[in-house]
């Protein structure tokens, strides 16, 4: 099994506030990793220490086997795409012309946008403004950003926050298809579990700083067929994690 990410007892902590506890994270190459938790419980910090975003206090994180420090950093975030938290962009430019701004930075082929804007679906609206965009539309365009340099690792955090049930559907849809067309490794995390089951191969389930459970869904359902995956997770985090 070849391995995309592995994490070796990764920790934040902030003063006493210890936010990610000797993390152990295993992503297989090829595979959706759903990254679940409650909000609070570590998943976004540790996202961003997967990113170079945030300085890990103690522990190790290994990408693409190689070990990720500052001297490797840069070499290698590109082939690592993401989408943290809400996407910003300028509203007065079209789709279009964000995403030229983002090539120029990095050095990514004009072609590149096509074929993203296609992959997300927006290549009808490209020319319009992003003022007028819904929210829906943005988070598709976030995506589209991530994708420009059609990265070996897709890192979402929330790629669903704020979307109503069609928008969630139609981003869980974005997300396999990516998965299938380029045989991207996508870890995705969230708090909603029902979507993480119809989404993942893997999952990770994280408390209060710590790994409860890490491994293939599947396997986990067959342990207890009779509950759901939410019962299952209130069982792991001890009920005390509200979603």
């Amino acid at each position: 099994m070849s391995l995309i990410v592995k994490t070796n007892n990764l920790t934040k902590s902030y003063g006493d506030n210890c936010v990610v506890s000797g993390l152990e994270m295993i992503v297989r190459e090829g595979s959706i990793y759903g990254f679940l938790g409650a909000n609070g419980a570590g998943k976004s910090t540790t996202l961003k220490m997967l990113l170079g975003l945030v300085r890990p206090t103690l522990g190790e994180i290994n990408i693409f086997g190689k070990n990720f420090n500052s001297q490797n950093r840069i070499d290698i975030l590109k082939n690592v795409g993401s989408l943290i938290e809400s996407p910003s962009y300028y509203g007065h430019l079209t789709a279009r012309e964000n995403l030229r701004i983002y090539s120029i930075m990095l050095g990514i082929p004009d072609k590149n946008i096509d074929e993203v804007l296609k992959t997300v679906r927006l290549n009808n609206q490209s020319n319009k403004k992003i003022s007028s965009y819904s929210l829906g539309m943005k988070q598709r365009l976030g995506l589209a950003s991530a994708l420009l340099a059609f990265p070996k690792l897709l890192i979402l955090d929330e790629p669903t926050n704020g979307l109503d049930p069609a928008g969630i559907q139609e981003m869980r849809e974005l997300i396999r298809s990516l998965y299938k067309k380029y045989g991207m490794t996508v870890i995705v995390s969230s708090h909603l579990l029902s979507e993480v089951d119809l989404l993942a191969e893997d999952i990770g389930i994280i408390s209060k700083g710590k790994m409860m459970y890490q491994g293939e869904l599947n396997k986990l359902h067959e342990k207890d067929s009779s509950k759901t995956l939410e019962e299952i997770f209130l069982d792991l985090t001890g009920k005390g994690d509200s979603l």
